[in-house]
């Protein structure tokens, strides 16, 4: 018994030109709809993320910087439900230490809500000497209702 040879599997020019026209097509980016513009940061407001250490200090040079304070510099705090502003002011009862940190008086931490350790978003107006600390609860809640977790389903993305 001999047996045939096999004729050798070639796909003909016509099955890889339909392929080739498949591969284009989805290559071919789909149109995007027109950019939303984004608003930058204000150029007026320097922003940084610290930590509160347990004695209420806030370890951010650059915002500090930002706003000139020094050593010596007396400020006066007010604060809202998880929100603690400082300003500078002659008058104030806190003084800037020498190494420049902010310490936020324990009083205020308690009725905002600050603990050691909590993380606070510092806005930095230097125009008017003025520093607002917000709580990440409180930033989570601005987000939130802007809308920014509208496609997020379950507390999953």
């Amino acid at each position: 018994m001999t047996a045939q040879p096999l004729a050798p599997v070639i796909p003909s020019s016509g099955i890889l030109a339909s392929r080739q026209r498949f591969r284009s097509a989805a290559a071919r980016r789909l149109p995007l709809a027109s950019p939303v513009p984004v608003p930058s940061a204000p150029d007026d407001v320097v922003y940084g993320i610290a930590r509160i250490d347990a004695s209420g200090r806030i370890c951010e040079r650059a915002v500090v910087t930002a706003l000139g304070w020094s050593g010596g510099d007396r400020l006066t705090f007010t604060a809202d439900a998880g929100v603690v502003t400082a300003r500078r002011d002659p008058g104030g009862m806190v003084t800037v230490p020498a190494s420049g940190y902010i310490t936020i008086p324990a009083a205020l931490r308690r009725r905002c809500g600050l603990a050691a350790g909590g993380q606070v978003l510092l806005a930095a107006l230097p125009d008017s000497g003025t520093l607002v600390a917000y709580s990440l609860a409180v930033v989570d809640q601005a987000i939130r209702a802007h809308g920014s977790f509208q496609h997020v389903q379950g507390g999953r993305p």
